[in-house]
């Protein structure tokens, strides 16, 4: 940023609303450089337009999903081709939003960038995200509407299959990206989920590779990892269950040397360290450093099974941007993961820095 945006900047920041022409007076300069370098100060990502928005610096920008989740556990063991008595609930869901409301319960200070139907659900699930969660990037679209997730859980929690309506997220183009180029250069870590269109992905991780801002992705399912580019270069962290972590590497996953074989394979793609989760058997790291391990889950009663991986994912992003190393940052992202599975909500109510800690001792230390 040269003098002359420096000033104009110092401006916009005194008065928001000021005009170009003002800028021309105050600055010496034609309005028409005036709006040049308004312009390049917008590609930058130092203001947003008009009104010169100028958006805050965040440790952490979501951007991906934001659902309303359904889940509907029954009370005996399941049985095809009946009615099966069952309880039902709902809460707010969606990876990228999950993740980061659990971050800012953690204290991170978090933005989350999605698209939501203009309807009840889309409204009540912004505004019940936001009391954690900086929403200012995301968008409400009319006529269109908000992503649902539906979980069938057997009678221990686990899950039996689950139905996702996303077609909002298909609308998405590169357009809308470019419009919020602000939020995502002005984020120490930008995380993506992979529910948008691939071209908007390899928009994303094309411009934070550029503007070297670390990143990291969760690729959601198997059949939406394959959205995902080859050249994943400039991409800190994958992290990703035994399908999805397939898909990427084109390994068949059936022995532990599998999973280090895999997250190798993912590596060769320009992936800085790669995390792969194996249910009730921990997880598998490894870095480019050549640091690898495995984890192994504490045992803990299982209330539900919904949104642990998100969890898990919060924790590890919440180890690194705290600085901790890589298998440090895991266990962090484990006993998030522990907390939420004995929560009967996607995103423990009750997590906090404080409990956090408390788990992470009794389990780790």
């Amino acid at each position: 940023m040269n003098k002359k945006e420096l000033a104009i900047l110092q401006f916009i920041n005194e008065d928001p609303f000021i005009s170009q022409n003002e800028l021309a007076e105050r600055t010496g300069l034609s309005r028409s450089a005036v709006a040049g370098y308004i312009s390049s100060l917008i590609k930058q990502g130092e203001i947003l337009g008009r009104a010169y928005v100028v958006p805050k610096k965040k440790q952490l920008l979501c951007i991906g999903g934001a659902n309303i989740d359904r889940k509907i556990q029954v009370a005996t063991k399941l049985e095809f081709g009946t009615s099966n008595p069952a309880k039902s609930s709902q809460s707010r869901g969606g990876v990228a939003r999950n993740i980061a409301e659990n971050l800012g319960r953690l204290g991170i200070d978090s933005a989350l960038m999605t698209v939501v139907g203009e309807d009840h659900q889309g409204q009540w699930l912004l505004t019940n995200t936001e009391t954690f969660v900086d929403i200012e990037p995301s968008l409400s679209l009319p006529n269109l509407e908000t992503g649902t997730y539906t979980a069938l859980l057997d009678k221990d929690g686990e899950m039996v299959v689950a139905l996702a309506d996303m077609s909002i997220y298909d609308t998405v183009q590169q357009e809308f990206i470019e419009k919020r180029w602000g939020y995502i250069a002005n984020a120490e870590m930008v995380l993506i989920d992979t529910n948008f269109p691939k071209d908007v992905l390899k928009q994303i991780i094309d411009l934070c590779r550029e503007e070297q801002i670390p990143m990291c992705v969760v690729p959601v399912s198997s059949p939406k990892a394959r959205k995902l580019p080859n050249n994943l270069l400039g991409v800190t962290w994958l992290i990703a269950n035994k399908e999805e972590a397939e898909v990427l590497s084109e390994i068949t996953i059936e022995s532990e040397g599998d999973f280090l074989k895999a997250a190798e394979e993912i590596m060769k793609k320009g992936v800085e360290k790669v995390v792969i989760t194996r249910g009730d058997k921990g997880l598998v790291y490894y870095t480019k450093e050549g640091d690898a391990g495995v984890l192994l889950p504490p045992k803990v009663n299982i209330t539900d099974v919904t949104g642990a991986g998100d969890s898990l994912v919060a924790g590890i992003i919440y180890g690194d941007l705290n600085g901790l190393r890589t298998e440090d940052a895991c266990k962090i992202g484990m006993t998030c993961s522990l907390l939420t599975l004995q929560s009967p909500e996607t995103v423990n109510p009750m997590l906090n820095k404080h409990m956090l800690q408390q788990s992470y001792k009794q389990h780790f230390i």
